[in-house]
């Protein structure tokens, strides 16, 4: 991988073992020339494998023997090379010890520098324009290095050996403060920022790989006007705290979730809520809060001059693109921010903040972008052919597959919002650019309305690449082999895949399957009873029209006398109900699903969860986990029919609507019902799992989907397929939602022969 410093650590290596020749980059990764005696050679190859530079990923060591006379004096690092590219580009990577140590000493030349860095922290991909990785190929190209930093960059014994982004105050880049009249008269432009943000302002802050808005997070005046002017009324807000102890105040921390947070990605990772110091509107109805650490220089600064955490999101409108353009955040974000914290910086690649969440099978991956993109995820793709992975509709992502590795994008957003759309396309480009990647098999979602099936049409129209369609779900179970490893000839296995909607077979809709395959093939063993879906897409915003079409289902007529004297029959007084009744009643714009997702909405309208209206996917699922984690323990499984005479099995709730019904006219607390329905789901895709795993001699489990971003669904399937003998794998690496469909996508294009 290159940025990483691994030809000043192999510099320092060779010259230790004695050894002469050279180390240049070129577009496969690393190319070593060296002469030495048997011994010494072996113990460089060792020693790489061995103990690499902290960012680096070692995919292989290739060696062979070299002919002719050997390079005459010290080993050196030699000029980049040009060529086909394949190497891995490092990701962006939080600020390391070292330079922190710098950054607060006031007697080193860096000191309170928000662009310090060295080999081994600092801007990476978000900077690079080409390959290979030379400070000229990047957007640091802009600011010529000043003599102490030429000095440090030749310095074999120093940490900036060869660190393309080294910078100092002498050499910038520069930071400044501006409001909407210009720029502000200040020294101290962080000092400035920070008391800003103390007195309620909302301060736009441009990261490493984006923009940010920061407000003071224990503020909820703040918090609620923030929450306003970016029209993001309940969606959670990350907050970024000084450091470990002051995340302690609020939130609990356990060991593992330590090390993700000071991991060099420095991911946002959700964290139990502990205490009162934060402002309530930073995550409505929710038990768990996004929390990171600085990961730049420049937060670590202006976290040091704020008293408290700030609240650090998207510096967007809801569903647009976040900002990276320093005149854009002008223009886009007026009325928004009260200030902004710039630099001249450019930032070449967005990466968003990445979202992980500690479980008890392991970590999972909400949202892989900064500190992880472009990494690849998964190997063994045995194939010749460059494969171009389109991904979804919604969170939408695109993979690359060359030279058997796979490298997906960070995700986009919805590409029906216009914005999106053009980012996507636009970043597509430029990582063909950057690659130099021309796809032989691009891959698509079966759905032909999604705009990345389109737009992939479109590119296989223009390259002549081999087209492949994915159904929805094949690809979600294809995603989760694919990250653990799995080879073709080894992956058959059962799917529980939940989600909110995948066009099926027959233009079905989907979102609730038991499938049973692997790469090639999979074959629908059980699904979720299809309900109307009342509306089309308002059903997935409104979640009382969910409601009605499970209780319609499940008692016909007399569904509204199942809920005399409930608070869903008052919400419905408002709601044009007979109009919706006559819809599922003729089938007009009310298609049935088997949408898991929908069946969330369903209860959780029921139990008095945004019954009306959700502002952001999954809110009303997200708050029914949050009300059922304290109630696992004691509670019982609502029941769910399954009909064995039919090929698929269905999972049927009419069982379930009416001893939750039950409890809900006994006042049962809705945290109790909440865990009853997690218990009763999990109970019945279990025995359907068992069911499977006897009739075609599968012994292994994948779990995938939208719905499994749920940790109290996804853990109570874990412990229940386990105890029923049945290995369970989930998503680590890549997340169960639909950004992850794109390396499934890839996987089924790659490892399916052409038919």
């Amino acid at each position: 991988m290159q940025g990483v410093g691994f030809r000043p650590h192999v510099w320092r290596l060779a010259n230790e073992l004695g050894l002469s020749g050279e180390i240049a980059n070129d577009g496969d990764g690393v190319i070593i020339t060296a002469w030495g005696d048997a011994a010494a050679l072996a113990t460089l190859c060792e020693r790489i494998a061995a103990a690499p530079p902290p960012l680096a990923l070692i995919v292989a060591v290739e060696r062979e023997p070299l002919p002719g006379l050997p390079m005459s004096g010290a080993f050196r690092i030699g000029p980049s090379r040009s060529g086909a590219v394949s190497t891995a580009i490092a990701p962006d990577a939080a600020v390391c010890p070292d330079c922190l140590a710098e950054l607060n000493d006031p007697t080193d030349r860096r000191y309170g520098h928000a662009f310090i860095c060295c080999t081994n922290c600092g801007p990476r991909f978000s900077v690079l324009e080409s390959l290979p990785y030379d400070r000229s190929g990047t957007s640091l190209a802009a600011f010529a290095p000043c003599p102490d930093c030429a000095r440090d960059y030749r310095d074999p014994a120093g940490r900036r050996l060869h660190a393309q982004a080294i910078a100092c105050p002498a050499c910038g880049p520069r930071l400044w403060l501006e409001d909407s009249d210009g720029s502000v008269r200040t020294a101290d432009p962080v000092r400035e920022a920070a008391l800003r943000l103390q007195r309620g302002d909302i301060v736009a802050i441009k990261g490493i790989g984006g923009f940010h808005l920061a407000c003071d997070a224990t503020s909820e005046a703040a918090v609620e006007r923030l929450r306003r002017r970016k029209a993001r009324p309940d969606k959670p807000l990350a907050v970024m705290a000084r450091d470990l102890a002051q995340i302690r105040s609020f939130a609990e921390v356990s060991p593992e979730e330590e090390a993700m947070l000071r991991s060099p990605a420095a991911p946002v990772v959700l964290l139990p809520r502990a205490g009162g110091r934060l402002a309530a509107a930073i995550a409505p109805g929710l038990d768990r809060i996004g929390v990171l650490l600085p990961n730049t220089p420049l937060h670590h600064l202006l976290l040091a001059a704020h008293a408290g955490p700030v609240v650090l999101t998207s510096a967007n409108r809801s569903s647009e693109p976040q900002v990276t353009d320093n005149a854009d955040a002008r223009q886009r974000l007026i009325g928004i921010a009260d200030s902004w914290l710039m630099h001249d910086r450019a930032i070449v690649n967005r990466v968003d903040d990445s979202v992980v969440r500690q479980d008890a099978h392991g970590s999972t991956m909400l949202r892989r972008a900064r500190g992880f993109v472009p990494a690849p995820v998964a190997g063994g793709f045995d194939v010749a052919s460059s494969v171009l992975a389109m991904g979804g509709e919604q969170k939408s992502s695109f993979c690359l597959v060359r030279q058997g590795m796979a490298y997906p994008s960070a995700p986009m957003g919805d590409l029906e919002d216009a914005g999106c759309f053009a980012a996507y396309r636009q970043t597509l480009a430029h990582w063909c650019e950057l690659f130099r990647f021309r796809p032989e098999v691009i891959a698509v979602d079966q759905h032909p309305d999604y705009l990345s099936t389109q737009w992939g049409q479109a590119l296989a129209d223009t390259t002549g690449a081999r087209l492949v369609r994915v159904q929805h779900h094949h690809a979600h179970l294809a995603s989760c082999l694919a990250e653990h490893g799995l080879t073709p000839g080894n992956e058959r296995s059962i799917g529980i895949i939940l989600d909110g909607l995948g066009l099926g077979q027959g233009g079905t809709l989907w979102g609730g399957e038991v499938l049973v395959g692997g790469y090639a093939e999979v074959h629908r063993v059980a699904h979720l009873l299809p309900v109307a879906l009342p509306g089309g897409a308002r059903a997935v915003r409104e979640p009382w029209r969910n409601a009605i079409a499970h209780l319609a289902a499940a008692f016909g007529e007399g569904w509204l006398d199942q809920i005399h004297g409930l608070p869903l029959a008052d919400h419905l007084a408002s709601r044009p109900v007979e109009p919706l009744l006559r819809m599922i009643a003729l089938k007009l714009n009310a298609p049935p699903a088997s949408s898991a997702g929908r069946l969330f909405d369903a209860v959780a309208a029921l139990v008095g969860i945004s019954p009306l209206e959700q502002s952001y996917e999954g809110q009303a699922a997200a708050r029914l986990e949050a009300l059922a984690r304290p109630h696992l323990d004691a509670a019982g499984a609502y029941p769910v029919a399954i009909e064995t005479a039919t090929d698929p099995h269905i999972l049927s709730f009419a069982p379930l609507w009416a001893a939750l019904l039950e409890d809900m006219h006994r006042a049962v607390p809705p945290g109790m019902i909440a865990a009853r329905f997690h218990r009763g789901l999990a109970a019945a895709l279990t025995k359907e799992a068992v069911r499977a795993a006897g009739r075609f001699g599968c012994e292994r489990v994948v779990l995938s989907g939208g719905v499994l971003q749920n940790a109290v669904l996804a853990e109570l399937l874990r412990e229940t397929l386990t105890g029923e003998g049945l290995r369970t794998l989930l998503h680590t690496r890549v997340s169960p939602g639909d950004e992850g469909l794109s390396v499934g996508q890839a996987a089924i294009a790659a490892l399916t022969p052409a038919r």
